[in-house]
């Protein structure tokens, strides 16, 4: 319940409630809380068990827990296993093999896989694409757009 209560906050806590309890009614006050938190507790065990004796046999290993929506995935993906397959789905991501793939297709590159492909499809005789040195310094400054001084 106070797990993540560090000890410098119990102790200021502490040095408030005495302030402002004093120090001779600190203790009243505590059993009061501790009687009050007790109540609660014995309050919300006995509402559950009505929820549990309403809902009838066929929820018997219903836990209250399991609604916490993340406790509540974890037990359906811990039940159901790898029949989800989620693991296929995480392991056919292969982002950097994706990456190379769209680059390739951009820069009109042919990529290991496709190379391949076309390796296997046209009896092993490989075409190339690669641009003679003339080409490539062609299209390079094809790519720039043309100077309109008038848009200047």
């Amino acid at each position: 319940m106070f797990n993540d209560i560090g000890g410098l906050e119990l102790i200021a806590l502490v040095v408030l409630a005495v302030l402002i309890f004093g120090p001779d009614k600190l203790p009243k006050v505590i059993q009061d809380v501790s009687g009050f938190i007790r109540k609660i507790r014995a309050f919300s065990e006995n509402a559950k068990q009505d929820i549990r004796e309403e809902l009838g046999p066929e929820f018997k290993d219903f836990e209250f827990e399991d609604l916490n929506p993340k406790k509540f995935i974890r037990k359906q993906l811990d039940q159901h296993g790898d029949d989800l397959g989620i693991d296929e789905i995480r392991n056919g991501f292969n982002l950097k093999k994706e990456m190379a793939e769209v680059s390739d297709a951009v820069n009109g590159h042919e990529s290991d896989s496709s190379a391949a492909a076309s390796s296997s499809s046209s009896g092993g005789t490989k075409t190339s694409l690669t641009k003679g040195p003339d080409l490539e310094k062609k299209s390079a400054q094809d790519d720039r757009p043309p100077f309109d001084s008038d848009a200047t």
